[in-house]
């Protein structure tokens, strides 16, 4: 239970820096999907069930601060990538880094088509050249940059919440 409520705790620190303090960064040309980050990383350590359960959590935070469109827009696709990458929990080992990066370009780059069809491609705005090379292509490099970072950060965190966790069972 600790767990759950420090993982939702962090998700939303993640949230607010994302919306509110990344914008503001002047030489930043795109802003890192943190949200993205997180809940690709919640399901590969936890598994499908808890990747699906931060994926709805990260996607009702999103609904509910994106509010143009259908709610639910966001939930959908954060639930279908905790899911998928739940998947692939199974290849998780703790100090391997490749698979982490390959699957936050992947989550990156599938999220950012989901934006381009059901918000651009659907209103005939079909610039996909431009959007490729202005849009997914730097916010692919950033949120790498900063998966490194914050995967690195969220395994030592882990660590401790189960070494409290295994305290907590001895006593």
């Amino acid at each position: 239970m600790r767990r759950t409520i420090a993982n939702l705790a962090f998700l939303m620190i993640m949230f607010a820096v994302q919306n509110c303090i990344f914008p503001f960064i002047p030489f930043l040309s795109a802003a890192p999907n943190l949200i993205l980050i997180l809940t690709f990383s919640y399901s590969f350590i936890y598994g499908s069930r808890s990747g699906i359960f931060y994926g709805l959590a990260a996607g009702l935070l999103m609904d509910l601060f994106y509010s143009a469109g259908a709610f639910g827009f966001f939930s959908l696709f954060f639930i279908w990538i905790g899911w998928m990458n739940g998947c692939l929990s199974k290849y998780y080992y703790e100090n391997y880094i490749t698979l982490p990066l390959f699957l936050c370009t992947i989550n990156e780059f599938l999220y950012n088509l989901y934006i381009y069809f059901f918000r651009f491609f659907i209103r005939a705005k079909m610039q996909f050249g431009y959007y490729f090379l202005h849009i997914i292509v730097p916010e692919i490099i950033i949120s790498l940059l900063f998966t490194l970072l914050i995967y690195r950060f969220f395994l030592w965190y882990n660590r401790k919440l189960e070494i409290l966790d295994r305290k907590q069972a001895v006593n």
